[in-house]
């Protein structure tokens, strides 16, 4: 793969993966509308890798407190606020790990990436984020994240997987419907990303080992250094604007994005 469709993937995920507009569709729609070579889930992965660092990061005080409270929450106590955070990031990621097995198995989530799913996924669920932001009041914050909202959450992450819903947005839709503000919506949104980017690395890293693929290896490491900056850069932007912008300009990208794909996939 050329170093400049690397690049261009790894910038799509790194400034798409924590907007609400999905990042796996955009690097699906990629080859489809250019015609390049279809870069495959493991190189999908690979820039999702980079990703992960760049939130980890970024919530670099979250993680530590979550990594500190492990130890106490493998005893079964909750007792801090890090063993709380590490349990419920856990169990919300329980579901799309069981959701993405399935699909795995029965080979739908190949016949789910194309136009047609993801302009209908890219409209919908827009406009779910819309009414949830607008609906939703804020009488929540991070802090207040309890068993019920995680596994809620949890479930809208597994839905995650159909390409073009996006991630973030449909885990933020959650949370604004559950009365979490705008701001503690999206760090409760990016904190669930790390333990579901960990294993579906994990599955693509086993992947790769399997088949000996070194240039796979290769490109991908080089996807996720690239797609770590692009990231980095989208979250510092995305939170400075949360203080002043909903997130209704995302939904008028997803709506109009969603238009044109369901024209060119049934004109």
């Amino acid at each position: 793969m050329s170093l400049l469709h690397l690049f261009l993937l790894a910038m799509i995920q790194g400034i798409t993966e924590f907007l609400p507009i999905s990042s796996s569709g955009h690097l699906i729609l990629l080859p489809n509308l250019t015609g390049a070579e279809d870069q495959g889930q493991v190189i999908d992965v690979a820039v999702h890798v980079g990703t992960l660092g760049a939130v980890i990061l970024y919530f670099w005080t979250d993680v530590k407190a979550a990594l500190i409270g492990m130890p106490r929450m493998l005893t079964g106590k909750l007792d801090t606020p890090g063993a709380k955070l590490a349990f419920l990031l856990v169990l919300s990621t329980i579901p799309v790990i069981l959701f993405g097995l399935l699909l795995e198995l029965t080979g739908l989530y190949d016949s789910l990436r194309s136009i047609t799913v993801i302009g209908w996924t890219m409209l919908i669920f827009g406009l779910v984020l819309y009414w949830a932001d607008q609906r939703g009041v804020e009488a929540k914050a991070a802090g207040d994240w309890n068993l019920k909202d995680a596994m809620v959450m949890g479930v809208a992450q597994a839905v995650a997987l159909i390409p073009g819903t996006s991630r973030s947005g449909i885990t933020i839709t959650a949370a604004r419907a559950l009365g979490y503000n705008r701001e503690s919506a999206a760090r409760l949104s990016m904190l669930m990303s790390i333990p579901t980017i960990i294993a579906s690395g994990v599955f693509a890293g086993a992947e790769v080992i399997a088949t000996a693929d070194a240039q796979a290896a290769r490109d991908g490491a080089i996807a996720a250094g690239l797609s770590f900056v692009a990231a980095l850069a989208a979250l510092v932007l995305m939170f400075r604007l949360l203080k002043s912008v909903s997130f209704t300009p995302y939904v008028i990208y997803r709506v109009v994005l969603g238009i044109i794909l369901l024209w060119i996939a049934y004109g």
